[in-house]
Parts: structure tokens; C-alpha cells; sequence
């Protein structure tokens, strides 16, 4: 009987493809990953990126796509700012939305950053009310209440899948919402290790927490949010009180050891409030000395009216500075 030959190791592959082991490489010969590595995107012809607005668009789709002028520059800067947004999370990143004065435009930032991040991201985003007073940020985003940040507290121990997590949120779009404690007097209770418990069990689900604060920095769950923070969003106003405000609240968190969050915090101008009388350069110039970026929100009718937030309600500036501020906010993560 013929003698059963054994194959060679260095020729031989297996069903899919792989060789078994190494072919041994001699000094200064290519590599065997490059040799036998398969790209399937190299078989395609390279295209060069069809534009998307303006009169270059017109001219290729005129052309059927004979003539291709190729993209312009506010095509350019649009692609560059989803890619930041797009920048990759090798784990939970945690973003604080902070002012010590109420009525400023916190939770407006935050659902629209939050809105913006979550419709140009592949993974899971949260945007979080732990404002202790009621807050709206249900309210101004997915527009579902009932069941709270109270709720998910007391069953903490129970919540143990995305399955159960995911009956304590709702969603606006694809961002997910946990409402705060609609009760002021069960919501000041919320203190900073009810915080933290509820953060480390989001951590796992999500792997970006927006935190909507309240205006109280001394709060309870204020040093909660402030502890597990990664980037920091002030949110002022051109106004004397709105600029003096956001800037009393950078003091305070350096006087309290937070002067690296400071540093690399993004500071948001919210115009629903604005004054001629208010030298707007001087106040951009004042925060941009601080912290690592300002962004100016526009005013906007819609915004003004304090109801939901309809992200295509809203004028193309104001949108530009959601995304302008997601991608800003993006730079500032691990990979950006």
C-alpha cells in the first residue's frame, strides 16, 4: 500500500485561504503578510469622490459623471468634520455639560450635541439628565419621561443586559435619553455615589455619556458628574451675566483641582442672548485663552420656542454649529 505523504507545511493552505504557516522569508525579501494578503478593495477601479452641492455637482450630474470637477471646499471641510466626529472609542468616554447659571441653554446643548453625535456615529450614544430640579432634557429630546434615572437607581442590582438597560431610555432619533427624577424632592437625593452607580452600569452599554448637570456645582451629584468626567462643555452667553457666569464656573473648577478638564473644556456662546452694547471678539477671545475651543450657537426660532428639538426644524447655521461642536467635542477623545 502506498505510503501516505504528509503535506508540506510551507505550501499547503487551508480551506479558506490561509496558509498554515509561514513561508520562511530570506533578508530584504517581502514580508509573507504582504506577499499573501488579500485586499479586495484593490480589485475596484479608484473613483475620485463625486461632489455634493453647488455647481459642481450640476456640471457631473449634466455630464452623467463624464466630467467630474471633483469636491469642493465646504464639501471638504463637511467630510473632514464627520470623520472627526467619527473619531473611534476604545471604551466609554464621558462628556459634562456644565454652567452654574440655569436658563442659559445647557439642555439645549446638550440634546443637540447629543443628536448630532448619535446620527453620525456607529456606536451607542446616551445623553444623560442629572439635573436634581426636574430637568427637560427628556422633554426637549425624545419627548418620554416616565421612567427615570430614580427608577434605573432602584433596580440597579436587576439591570444586568442591554435588554433591561434599555427599558429604563428612550429615544430621540438615535440617541438614547434617560430622563431625570421629575420629583425635586426625591431628585435631591441623587447624591454623588448614586451617581457613580448609575454612571459604571451606563459605562458598560455606552460608549458615549452625555451628562446634562444642574447649576449647582456644590450638588451631590455634581462631584459625582465632575469625578468620572473625560471632556468638559461650559455653556455661556454674549451677555455681561452669561460670560461672567460661565467664567466664574472655569474659576471654581480650577480652584477645586479641576484645572486639566479646564484646559481642555470647550466653551459653547449660546446667541439667544445677545447685545450690540457686548463686544462678542473680546468675549471669544477671553474663553478661547482658557480652554481649548469655543463654539458660537446661533440664534434660532426654534430653539427659542424651548419645545423639542427637531434637528431639520433648524436653520443650516445652526445645524453646521452642532456639528462644528460634535467634531470639536470629538478631538478631544483618546483617538482624536
Amino acid at each position: 500500500m502506498a505510503r501516505r505523504v504528509e503535506p508540506d507545511p510551507t505550501t499547503w493552505w487551508d480551506r479558506y485561504g490561509h496558509r498554515l504557516h509561514p513561508r520562511p522569508t530570506d533578508a530584504g525579501s517581502e514580508s509573507p503578510s504582504a506577499v499573501g494578503h488579500f485586499d479586495p478593495h484593490s480589485l475596484l477601479r479608484p473613483r475620485d469622490p463625486a461632489p455634493d452641492r453647488g455647481w459642481r455637482r450640476l456640471v457631473h450630474g449634466g455630464s452623467l459623471g463624464r466630467i467630474n470637477p471633483g469636491p469642493g471646499p465646504a464639501q471638504l471641510v463637511a467630510e473632514d468634520r464627520l470623520a472627526r466626529i467619527r473619531t473611534p472609542l476604545g471604551g466609554p468616554h464621558r462628556v459634562a455639560i456644565t454652567s452654574i447659571k440655569g436658563g442659559i441653554g445647557k439642555t439645549t446643548v446638550t440634546a443637540g450635541l447629543g443628536l448630532a453625535m448619535a446620527d453620525h456615529r456607529g456606536d451607542r450614544v446616551l445623553a444623560l439628565d442629572a439635573n436634581p430640579d426636574a430637568g427637560t432634557l427628556a422633554d426637549r429630546t425624545s419627548g418620554e419621561s416616565a421612567v427615570t434615572v430614580r427608577d434605573l437607581l432602584n433596580d440597579l442590582a436587576h439591570v444586568d443586559s442591554w435588554t433591561a438597560l434599555s427599558g429604563y431610555t428612550s429615544l430621540a432619533g438615535r440617541l438614547h435619553v434617560l430622563s431625570s427624577e421629575q420629583d425635586p424632592a426625591a431628585g435631591e437625593a441623587f447624591s454623588r455615589d448614586e451617581y457613580l452607580r448609575v454612571d459604571a452600569l451606563l459605562g458598560r452599554f455606552f460608549s458615549l455619556i452625555l451628562t446634562d448637570s444642574g447649576t449647582g456645582l456644590v450638588h451631590s451629584a455634581m462631584a459625582g458628574t465632575l469625578e468620572a468626567a473625560d471632556s468638559l462643555v461650559v455653556v455661556g452667553a454674549p451677555t455681561v451675566d452669561g460670560a461672567g457666569r460661565a467664567s466664574k464656573t472655569l474659576d471654581w473648577l480650577v480652584a477645586h483641582g479641576y484645572g486639566q478638564l479646564v484646559a481642555q473644556a470647550v466653551v459653547v456662546l449660546s446667541q439667544d442672548r445677545a447685545s450690540a452694547e457686548v463686544d462678542g471678539a473680546r468675549v471669544h477671545a477671553h474663553f478661547a485663552s482658557r480652554c481649548r475651543a469655543v463654539v458660537e450657537l446661533p440664534h434660532d426660532p426654534h430653539l427659542a420656542t424651548g419645545g423639542r428639538l427637531d434637528p431639520g426644524r433648524l436653520r443650516p447655521a445652526t445645524r453646521d454649529a452642532f456639528l462644528v461642536l460634535a467634531a470639536v467635542v470629538a478631538d478631544g477623545f483618546p483617538n482624536g
